[in-house]
């Protein structure tokens, strides 16, 4: 017998296991470069927690956290008692439930349009066209609707021949919020979804070309269930802050006209926390949303675990 097929000890082909500390040693740039994130993940998100115990303090600046009064569920009991807290509740979900049902779909169709697209100039400029408004601020994009919506000159109120102040009406604040909203982020939300695309076997299309389907059956029988794992997961973060109606532009666009579709948590936090200086009872309202957020995060994603056999948590 040969010496290279000579029979080799088994304990003797398998490598000394290396100890953590050896192995940090090892890497150390890499872990270095991984505790950058964790560090300002620490002091920004969890050492604030320590602040949530004011939500059952009578908070006083003066006195510090640790002495001022203990008093439970008095500012939740508040909260539930507020004759504006229905409406609130009522606004935020069917504001964020109305912008999920309206604006989730989107980038979806986008990104399987855009997908079909075979010449790849006019493709980059297509993304680049939808991406852009992404990148306005939401002031920026909050005065452009107030100018277009402007009943003295306002683009659409120039096309209708009408002189209507649709800001102050409370039934079409939802649907500026939604289609303001649908333009600014539906191109920004194709990237993970043309992500997804990119990864498909190119072999599936061409067989699917020479069996002789059509693009629309391409798209069903492969793009579609490419995407499903992707769609479901986005679902569920959407779903996760479903109660997380963005701040900034019901801020902007509210008015006292529309504030009985417009007033949500959100606003109502900044309100009482900001402007009346009510830190214990502004703590409280955000604490509770951000529970029920906790909630349905894990609601949806038991569902989607069910039915799917996907889950993020």
């Amino acid at each position: 017998m040969s010496k290279a097929t000579m029979p080799v000890e088994a304990g003797k082909l398998q490598p000394q296991g290396k100890t953590l500390g050896k192995r940090i040693l090892e890497h150390w740039q890499l872990y270095v470069l991984l505790l950058v994130p964790i560090v300002l993940t620490v002091i920004y998100k969890y050492i604030p927690m320590y602040g949530i115990q004011i939500a059952f303090r009578d908070y006083k600046p003066s006195r510090g956290f640790m002495g001022s009064e203990w008093v439970g569920w008095y500012w939740f009991e508040r909260l539930f008692t507020a004759p504006t807290f229905k409406r609130m509740i009522t606004n935020t979900i069917a504001l964020s439930f109305w912008s999920l049902v309206w604006s989730f779909p989107v980038p979806i169709i986008l990104a399987l349009a855009i997908n079909q697209l075979r010449f790849k100039r006019y493709k980059r400029v297509v993304q680049t066209v939808l991406y852009a408004p992404h990148f306005i601020s939401i002031m920026v994009v909050c005065g452009m609707i107030r100018i277009f919506l402007s009943p003295s000159g306002g683009l659409i109120n120039l096309l209708l021949g009408t002189t209507v102040d649709f800001l102050s009406e409370s039934a079409a604040f939802r649907p500026i919020y939604i289609i303001s909203g649908i333009w600014q982020d539906a191109g920004w939300g194709t990237i993970v979804y043309l992500a997804t695309l990119s990864t498909v076997d190119t072999a599936l299309y061409e067989a699917a070309k020479i069996d002789g389907a059509s693009m629309f059956q391409r798209i069903w029988n492969i793009d579609l269930p490419a995407l499903i794992p992707m769609i479901i997961m986005q679902l569920i973060m959407s779903a996760g802050g479903i109660m997380n109606v963005g701040f900034e532009k019901v801020m902007l666009l509210q008015t006292d006209l529309n504030k009985a579709t417009s007033d949500v948590i959100a606003v109502y936090v900044y309100e009482q926390g900001i402007v009346n200086a009510k830190y214990s009872y502004s703590t409280a309202v955000g604490l509770f949303n951000t529970a029920i957020n906790i909630v349905l995060l894990i609601v949806v994603n038991t569902i989607s675990k069910k039915a799917a056999d996907i889950d993020i948590v």
